[in-house]
């Protein structure tokens, strides 16, 4: 388990690991296809398919974070689309109580994201996480997104952190990988995500489903 002493500052995800994915995923794979189906006038399936292709060519690069890109790329009205879905944004029930321990210990919260600042900005209106929190980073400020190295060296060039009493949690193997090579002493890995998938079966990293066995 996770040495509390050893840490000052805690990163963390935004999407999946502090919210439900249930709300990002249903989006991206039904919302946006069947939009893009109505306005192309092809079947959902012609158009899920056109969308993954399109979503794999980014993936991992700031414009797939980025509903401005993605308005353009689709001529969709994407953070419109995004409020009228805004009932499934939820924060997961175990987040209340973890973060209010770790203030309580007077650990440092940073939310690190790469989701775009106005669907921040949507998930704080109807969740009010940012109480918790002592400071809020979404990727676009820099135009790289957490799977590159420069992210790394800029944001804690801005916030000064020392990466070796540093916790930092996602669900994304690939962000914890980026986050591992810039020598990110702790790291945790959240294994449910989506309360409307499985879990995720994770040997790379201490994983959990549930913050409150880690109080």
């Amino acid at each position: 388990m996770l040495n509390w002493s050893k840490i000052d500052t805690v990163l963390l995800d935004m999407d999946g690991t502090l919210l439900d994915l249930h709300y990002d995923t249903d989006f991206w794979l039904n919302v946006v296809p069947q939009q893009h189906a109505l306005a192309q006038n092809i079947s959902f399936e012609e158009a899920r398919a056109d969308i993954l292709k399109r979503y794999q060519a980014v993936s991992g690069k700031i414009q797939w974070y980025c509903s401005d890109y993605w308005e353009a790329q689709l001529n969709l009205p994407i953070l419109e689309l995004k409020r009228q879905s805004a009932h499934l944004i939820k924060i997961r029930e175990d987040v209340p109580h973890f973060l209010t321990e770790l203030r309580r210990a007077g650990k440092e919260l940073i939310l690190l994201t790469n989701a775009h600042p106005e669907c921040v900005m949507l998930k704080f209106e109807h969740t009010a996480i940012d109480n918790y929190l002592d400071g809020v980073v979404s990727t676009h400020e820099y135009g790289v997104s957490k799977e590159q190295q420069s992210l790394w060296h800029k944001v804690q060039g801005d916030l000064g952190f020392d990466k070796r009493r540093t916790l930092f949690v996602d669900d994304s193997l690939p962000v914890l990988n980026a986050a591992r090579e810039y020598g990110i002493e702790h790291l945790l890995a959240i294994a449910n995500p989506n309360s409307q998938q499985p879990h995720n079966e994770i040997t790379d990293y201490l994983s959990v489903t549930d913050y409150r066995k880690l109080i």
